[in-house]
């Protein structure tokens, strides 16, 4: 295989604001593209499949759940719930009990209102 990398591309209003959240919940570092209509964020120290993630502004809005979301899987879920939440997240589905393969996930979503999880074992 000569795959040498993976990101994700998400569609949305604006490109900025979701840039701004998704670095600083995921710890990206570097940043390209003004928003009309890319910003992609990327660069960090934590080893991941995902390398990058680019926002890509389009003239209509949110209507249905994404078929594709973003797990997040930490160490505590509760505290990286809450630093999410105060970083503009809103909780969804709160954990219950775990599920697949031994994890629990409290679905949130993102200011825009994309869904994504955070996953971790209880």
């Amino acid at each position: 295989m000569s795959l040498r990398a993976m990101g994700v591309t998400v569609d949305c209003s604006d490109p900025e604001r979701l840039a701004d959240f998704w670095s600083r919940a995921v710890g990206f570092t570097n940043r390209e593209g003004d928003g009309e209509p890319y910003v992609t964020i990327s660069g960090s120290n934590v080893d991941r499949a995902v390398n990058h993630l680019t926002f890509q502004k389009v003239p209509e809005c949110k209507t249905a759940k994404h078929r594709v979301h973003l797990d997040l899987f930490v160490d505590d879920i509760g505290v990286e719930v809450q630093r999410l939440v105060a970083l503009g997240a809103t909780v969804v589905t709160p954990a219950g009990d775990p599920s697949h393969m031994g994890f629990a996930a409290v679905v949130l979503i993102d200011p825009e209102g994309g869904e994504f999880c955070v996953v971790g074992r209880t």
